[in-house]
Formats: C-alpha cells, structure tokens, sequence
C-alpha cells in the first residue's frame, strides 16, 4: 500500500510543471499599455499598435518561444515591445526592465533576438537594392521633384557612439574626439534607405568607408546599376547617387536634404543611435541595421514623427561621395551644374 501511495505521488510530481522566476512588478506593459490611445502607442514605441502587431507577426516565425516546465517564456509581444523601448529610448539594460518587469538578462536577450531576427526577416524586405524598374522610378521622381535629371538617390552617413571595444579600441576612436563605428546610407527622393553599410571603426576616412562598402562592390561590378545614359549639356550621363552638396550648387544642396532629413529622422525616432551605445560592437551594428529597417517600415506605414524627437542639433554627416578626381566624373559634374542654371 505504501508503494501504491508513493508511486502515486511521484507520478503526479513527475507531470506537474515546475517553473522558477521571481516575481516582478510588470503593472505597466499589463495593465497601462492595453489602454494606450494611438499617440500614446506612437510616444511610446515610435508605432502605431496596428504597425506593431503587423512588426510582431512579420517576426513572429523567429522570435515565437515555448513555455517548458522551467520556465514560462515572455509573450512574443512584450518581448519586441522591450526591444522597441531599448532602441527608441536607449536606456539602460536596468532602465528598461524596471519598467517591464524583468531581468537584466532577459532585456539583453530580448534585444538581441529582436535585432537577430529583423535581421533575418525585416531587412530584406524593408531595405532592398532596386531592380532596374525601381531605379528608373527613383530617378523620375527624383528629376519631377527637383529637376535632377539621372539621380537614383543620395548618400550621408553619421557617426554612432560606442563604448571603446576592448580590442583595438585607437581604431574606433575619432576625429570628434570619441569612439564610433561609422554608418553609410543611401536613400531615395522619399527618405527610404535602400542601401546600408555599418560597422566599420570611426576613426577611417569617409573615402575608405565607401571603398569598403557593400555599394562600391556592386557598383563596380556594373550590373546592377542601370546603364542608360542622357545627353546633358553635350555629356553622356548615367545614373549617379548625389554625394557631398558643397560640389554643386543651391538646387542640388535642396535636393540633397532629403537625406539628411532622413538621418535626422532616423535618429530621432531612435535615440540609441545619438548615445554612447553600451553593448558590444557587434550588437551595435545589428541595432543599427535594424534600425534603419525600422525607419523604413514607419516611414512606409504613413507613421507620425514628432519635432520633440529631434536630436539636439542635426545628424552629423561625416560621408558622402568625395570630389571627383577622374576627367569623366569632373565633366558630368560640370555638365549638370551648367544644365541647372540655363
């Protein structure tokens, strides 16, 4: 009888779940956010809740976990609603979960994960190097809006503040006096990244970060951008990406705002992006890629941005395309500077 009794009691200990955590206070992510209006959704995660939810499913297939007998996981929601929060805020690992109720470890993760995941699954959508079709939409609208005839976008770039990396940490540090690594983007006429470069230290000249980047290599190669020329001012011209303004004159200086407005923006709804990050470098660069992502799915979704987002002063460009040095690329120069003041 004593066997029956113990073997009934270790069969129901055996499927009775055992999960360990400690308690925290998480009233604000359970209780306060259901009953957010759309300009709390927006102050808060920088989304409305429908471009959330449609953010949380797009991710969904790589971030969705599985409660086990140790431990019930965080809600596939909360978990990005963390991740949001660090990138928006750029608070403290402890900041953010004080607030959300959960560990140090468990903000690092969820971070980590969300970014690993848009990674996989957002970036490819959301920042895509055009097929020729959508080159030569980008230059219509380009040469409607600003009578830049040929031009498929312009470039910038900015420094992003880091924690000096253990290892070779004289590379990062640069000429504004701190450690960074550097971020390249070009966007098209409305402010959507469509090619991104990061992670390079920041203490390398702009130059060489182009010669490095992902844009030079296919530029290079020559079949992906298109190769139609117009005769301008009595100089064939292909397509080129708009680089430093003080090259040109006014008219190409407005046009290139686009992307500096796009920088800001970016920033600006990203605040990780403007403070000295505390992760590692590597993690750094997954944020940043991430979001630029981001930016291109607000942007995409018709979301709101708010002035009160503004970095204090505008985004430091440290990029462009250097002056030309080649006869061919001073002719083109020249030939669009002379067709935009007849």
């Amino acid at each position: 009888q004593d066997g029956e009794i113990l073997g009934t009691l270790t069969t129901n200990r055996r499927h009775r779940p055992s999960v360990w955590t400690f308690n925290r206070a998480s009233e604000w992510w359970g209780v306060i956010v259901p009953g957010f209006t759309n300009t709390q959704w927006l102050e808060n995660f920088r989304m409305s809740e429908e471009t959330f939810i449609y953010l949380c499913n797009k991710l969904r297939p790589a971030m969705e976990r599985r409660d086990t007998n140790f431990r019930v996981c965080v809600p596939l929601k909360k978990r990005v609603a963390i991740a949001l929060w660090k990138l928006a805020t750029g608070s403290e690992y402890r900041s953010v979960g004080h607030l959300f109720g959960a560990s140090i470890s468990t903000v690092c993760r969820c971070v980590r994960e969300f970014c690993a995941a848009a990674e996989t699954l957002l970036i490819p959508e959301q920042i895509r190097f055009p097929d020729q079709e959508r080159f030569k939409e980008m230059a219509a609208y380009i040469e409607n809006r600003w009578g830049l005839p040929q031009c498929i976008g312009a470039i910038d770039g900015s420094h992003i503040p880091i924690i000096a990396p253990q290892d070779y940490h004289c590379d990062y540090f640069n000429r504004k006096g701190w450690h960074s690594i550097i971020l390249q983007g070009v966007v098209d006429g409305k402010g959507l990244f469509w090619n991104v470069f990061t992670g390079l230290p920041g203490s390398l000249h702009d130059a060489r970060v182009l010669r490095l980047s992902t844009l030079w290599e296919v530029a290079s190669r020559g079949n992906h951008i298109p190769a139609s020329t117009k005769n301008i001012a009595g100089v064939n011209v292909g397509c080129y990406i708009l680089g430093d303004s003080r090259f040109y004159n006014m008219k190409i200086s407005r046009a290139r705002v686009v992307v500096e407005n796009a920088f800001g923006r970016l920033k600006g709804r990203w605040h990780c992006l403007m403070k000295r990050n505390d992760c590692a470098v590597d993690l750094v660069k997954s944020m940043v890629l991430t979001c630029c992502a981001l930016h291109n799915l607000c942007e995409s979704h018709g979301e709101a941005y708010e002035s009160a987002w503004d970095p204090p002063s505008a985004a430091e460009p440290v990029l462009g395309l250097a002056q030309p040095v080649e006869e061919e690329g001073r002719d083109v120069r020249e030939a669009l500077m002379r067709y935009l003041n007849s």
